[in-house]
């Protein structure tokens, strides 16, 4: 660890938690210099490596970028002042936009973003993953269920189908074309009439 975190609760509480859920401290010394503290979660992102979040000085709290595209930040959004801009006819039009709200004090940066990453990642995971699961066994069996009855109509088909070609033998097979019922012979694969 990096950072040494003595002296305030709040800071031991933090560095607690984070160990029950193994959440490491991966801040460099460039970044430390920065104002930079940057934790690794212990599970991958979509891009098949360890999803990180950072507590930066400037009041930012960002994922890192390492499960999609780019770094996005996840302090929240609130309105913003508002910006007054000119239209051609010299009306003014108003217009407030949302910002983030920005956490000076580095403690409440690390609580926020450990509320955060447990609501976000491990809670929203976990009941992903469970779903996932459900849904899982739910196919398994639906699959099984689809196949049973494709089984079943393939067999009710195929004893159809018997059914059908023994009447035809029987009524068609040994017929000859004056109409007269004739008897077959096979012997050694090869067919005789007797007449």
């Amino acid at each position: 660890m990096k950072t040494i975190y003595k002296g305030d609760d709040r800071y031991e509480k933090i560095k607690e938690q984070m160990d029950l859920l193994s959440i490491t401290d991966v801040t460099t010394e460039r970044q430390v210099l920065n104002g930079t503290i940057v934790w690794r979660m212990p599970f991958k992102g979509r891009g098949n490596t360890n999803i990180e979040y950072g507590s930066f000085s400037t009041g930012y709290v960002r994922n890192q970028g390492n499960q999609c595209h780019s770094n996005w930040q996840c302090n929240k959004r609130v309105e913003g002042e508002p910006q007054y801009f000119k239209l051609p006819n010299g009306d003014y039009r108003k217009y407030v936009g949302k910002v983030c709200k920005m956490i000076p004090i580095e403690i409440d940066r690390l609580e926020y973003m450990m509320k955060y990453v447990i609501k976000n990642e491990f809670i929203k995971r976990a009941s992903y993953d469970s779903i996932t699961r459900v849904e899982h066994i739910n196919s398994m069996q639906a699959t099984e269920s689809y196949y049973k009855d494709k089984l079943k109509y393939a067999q009710e088909n195929a004893e159809f189908h018997e059914k059908r070609a023994t009447e035809y033998m029987n009524k068609f097979a040994n017929v000859a074309p004056d109409g007269t019922k004739e008897v077959v012979l096979i012997i050694d694969g090869h067919k005789y009439k007797v007449i």
